[in-house]
């Protein structure tokens, strides 16, 4: 019964992954897997081998970006299962029930809902990061030294997705010094080859940053800041509240209590609640202190939900009843997220509806840029965001280039426009809210044009200013963005 749930839920995101127009970031990457690299500004390159590998099987519509998303949450799904009851206590049926109960969990938070139809450096990382959790609970259950090596390939695959893997180090040192039958790892050579294999499959990413200036780690490490009190007090509210958003409100307390669990149950050295630790509350402790400095996104603890979902899954009888009320309601809410991102049946106020910024009236907008360059006669479509133009890329019609004006786009393998464009007449997109002065570097001429507006059913998202200019070749990069294989598609 569990895996014919398990089978039409993966059928079921497939059909939604095809469905939803992609969000700017998606377009984003999808560029990524066209220009593949060891590393970019932003990411290691995990997410665009994905997509590559996506596109390849699917074609480069929606469905293809983000194909693999809902494949590897149904095998994260089975190993989740496996390894609450690799690591938590009990007979055979106590194992069984609390792998069901971590799936369950884990399924029915909107923020696994959501990840396992969109396709973002989160996929990859939270996939490979519940497979060394998976790995390190086989090991715990008596598994041969050999998944010493799994855990470490899969802990390198994380690295490569994503700087946070990082943070799995401390959680996993922990879990093999504080229990003294685990300590003999250290002298066994598997244990140090695991940490060789991950090395080297981050060792592209590393070498990456050293040929261009450490530029995204750098980016990744200078985040934090100075704050004042209130500021601070603000960002752990928002951090807070973001848990219950993503997990959804019963599950976050059930997550809440299940991380209080691993730490007093990991004090008294027991073996699988101390690596459930590791996993789940050092990584959230971490994203608590960080927020002292700076805003944290909502998304980043996602780390620790298949820990804190095994450990919400060992909790006692009384905790266990809020169990199915919590899975009832979190489905519920995704269910309600994959309808209005894909169909937007229902009229809301983008403060209402997130889908509403991330994913309405793109094709709309896209067709009016492409009537006013054709009435303009313009020889390209230029935008200085990277994310719009990436969109543009994917919904402007083939006869029309489209150009990224960005510092970052001298980091990637694309074709350098400026000397074709050099002289040409040509339109800009900018988005008003960020729309101050436009950077003249790489125009003769600029004028505004007219501006137009981005929404789904009436509800306003975006508002843009499009200018008329002519191209003139400067020292900031312009390249030519690839544009899909197939006929675009939302």
């Amino acid at each position: 019964m569990a895996l014919a749930a398990l089978a039409g839920l993966t059928l079921l995101r497939l059909a939604v992954a095809g469905g939803a127009p992609l969000s700017a970031d998606e377009a984003y990457y999808w560029v990524w897997s066209r220009a593949l690299a060891p590393g970019y500004l932003d990411h290691p390159p995990m997410v665009a081998l994905w997509i590559a590998a996506g596109t390849l099987l699917a074609g480069d519509g929606a469905l293809g970006v983000r194909l693999l998303a809902p494949v590897a949450a149904a095998a994260g799904s089975l190993m989740l299962f496996q390894a609450a009851g690799d690591v938590l206590p009990g007979d055979a049926a106590a194992r069984r029930r609390a792998g069901l109960v971590a799936a369950a969990l884990m399924n029915a938070t909107l923020l696994f809902g959501v990840g396992s139809v969109t396709m973002t450096p989160d996929t990859p990382l939270l996939f490979f990061w519940t497979t060394v959790l998976w790995a390190l609970g086989r090991l715990q259950a008596g598994g041969g030294a050999g998944w010493w090596l799994v855990a470490g390939a899969a802990a390198g695959l994380a690295g490569a997705s994503k700087y946070a893997a990082v943070l799995m180090v401390p959680g996993i040192l922990l879990w093999v010094v504080a229990i003294p039958p685990h300590r003999t790892w250290l002298r066994r050579w598997q244990f140090w080859a695991a940490g060789a294999l991950a090395l080297a499959l981050v060792a592209p990413v590393l070498g990456w940053n050293a040929d261009h200036d450490w530029v995204s780690l750098i980016k990744q490490a200078t985040r934090g800041g100075r704050a004042s009190v209130l500021r601070l007090l603000q960002f752990e509210a928002e951090l807070i509240a973001g848990q219950f958003a993503l997990a959804t409100p019963i599950i976050a307390v059930l997550c809440g209590a299940g991380l209080a669990a691993t730490v007093v149950r990991g004090t008294r050295a027991q073996p699988g609640w101390v690596l459930l630790a590791g996993m789940s509350a050092m990584p959230m402790v971490i994203f608590v202190l960080q927020a002292l400095g700076a805003r944290v996104q909502a998304n980043w603890p996602a780390i620790a939900y298949p820990a804190a979902c095994i450990a919400a899954a060992g909790l006692g009888a009384g905790w266990r009843r809020w169990v199915k009320p919590g899975v009832a309601l979190g489905l519920a809410m995704t269910a309600a997220a994959w309808m209005q991102a894909a169909l937007a049946p229902v009229a809301l106020p983008m403060r209402l509806d997130p889908t509403l910024l991330r994913l309405g009236g793109w094709q709309a907008l896209a067709g009016e840029v492409a009537a006013a360059a054709r009435r303009e006669g313009a020889g390209f479509v230029a935008s200085d965001n990277y994310g719009h133009a990436a969109l543009l890329a994917r919904l402007l019609p083939a006869d029309i280039t489209v150009v990224g004006l960005e510092d970052r786009w001298a980091l990637f393998r694309l074709g350098d426009a400026r000397a074709t464009l050099d002289g040409q007449a040509g339109l800009l997109l900018r988005s008003a809210r960020r729309d101050g002065r436009p950077d003249l570097r790489d125009w003769a001429a600029l004028a505004p044009l007219t501006t137009l507006e981005r929404s789904r059913n009436g509800m306003t998202a975006e508002q843009f200013r499009l200018y008329r200019g002519r191209f003139r070749a400067g020292d900031q990069p312009a390249v030519l963005m690839p544009r899909p294989r197939e006929e675009p598609q939302r």
